[in-house]
């Protein structure tokens, strides 16, 4: 037997909180402009509001809760709004939904922007890309620039330090060539150096002295200053020889004519064709002068040689006893020997010829 027919029941019936809200006058539902009032589909009957709730009956499942923000107005008071209340808050929500399409204008306005400004961005980024890549490939080329500066002056200093190596080598290689000859030179010197005369040099060097009682000096007044002096005129003989060892012996040339003007206290002795040390006839082109006298004499160039070379060697010898000569013993020997070696030369007669 077919069951009565029962009317249609609310698909949201059960747990629905909006239909136990109108079923129980809690609230009352008025259409507003906002939201139209239900209508039911062609052929749909009518829902029975009068019936309790039955469970779902070959209902589709329910729609999944979607979150909504919830703002909270304040704490319940135990009393019902009013419909007019709700349709004030629908009213009141009005102008949101107008301002829809000014919202939708701002947000197109904002993606907009949006996209200029990544799009600059962008650009700009890929500007910078490109200007460090290029900062970047010269300081590359920079360095491989100064690479190659560093690598070539590595290069020249290591061929400037071969060459100076090689320099210093060979100064040093000559060096030693002339210390060897020079230290040949003088053992052959010493082979011919008289030892007693040496010995004697460097005894008086000790203690250089102009004492005629000296074993050096001794000998050099006997053998060459001695026989150097000896003139045929032997009193004024002695008068050079004390001069010269006075160190106040003038030598002075002859003019070739007499001047007009002539001191009084000048004594000329003898005559300018006379030497006035040996008396031989002989062109006088010198004349001397003993200490503070004022008498000249005239002598010959072989006197004057003569008596040039013992003044030579007095003045050698003062020089070393006044320390003068920074020397060691064998080279003021050699040069004592040639100097001595002069006066007997002036004494054979061997001496420069003058114009």
């Amino acid at each position: 037997m077919d069951s009565p027919e029962e009317p249609a029941r609310c698909p949201a019936r059960g747990t629905c909180p909006v239909f136990l809200a109108m079923s129980s006058g809690t609230v009352c539902y008025a259409p507003s402009g906002l939201c139209p009032a239900l209508e039911r589909n062609l052929g749909e009957e009518p829902w029975g509001t009068d019936s309790a709730p039955q469970p779902d009956q070959g209902l589709p499942p329910p729609l999944p809760a979607v979150p909504v923000p919830w703002k909270s107005v304040g704490p319940c008071k135990g009393r019902r709004e009013s419909p007019g209340a709700l349709v004030e808050t629908s009213a009141g929500e009005e102008p949101q939904g107008e301002e829809g399409p000014a919202a939708q204008l701002d947000v197109s306005r904002l993606r907009s922007s949006s996209m200029e400004i990544r799009e600059k961005g962008s650009e700009f980024l890929k500007e910078e890309l490109h200007r460090a890549q290029k900062e970047l490939k010269l300081k590359d080329e920079e360095c491989e620039r100064l690479s190659k500066v560093r690598e070539q002056l590595e290069q020249e200093l290591e061929e400037l330090t071969a060459s100076l190596f090689e320099e210093a080598h060979k100064m040093v290689r000559e060096a030693n060539m002339k210390q060897a000859a020079s230290e040949k030179q003088l053992k052959e010197a010493r082979g011919k150096v008289d030892t007693t005369l040496f010995a004697e040099f460097q005894a008086w060097r000790e203690s250089p002295t102009l004492d005629k009682t000296c074993p050096f000096l001794e000998r050099v007044y006997r053998e060459d200053v001695g026989p150097c002096l000896d003139f045929t005129m032997q009193e004024l003989s002695a008068l050079v020889r004390a001069a010269v060892e006075d160190n106040t012996l003038t030598i002075e040339p002859v003019a070739s004519q007499t001047p007009p003007t002539v001191k009084v206290a000048e004594v000329e002795c003898g005559s300018a064709n006379t030497c006035a040390l040996s008396g031989l006839a002989r062109v006088c082109r010198h004349r001397i002068r003993l200490g503070d006298s004022e008498s000249h004499y005239y002598i010959s160039p072989s006197s004057r040689a003569r008596i040039t070379a013992v003044c030579n060697f007095f003045t050698y010898i003062r020089y070393i006893q006044q320390g003068l000569v920074r020397q060691d013993a064998e080279p003021m020997f050699w040069e004592v020997t040639r100097l001595r070696k002069e006066m007997s030369l002036a004494k054979l007669g061997f001496f420069p010829q003058e114009v």
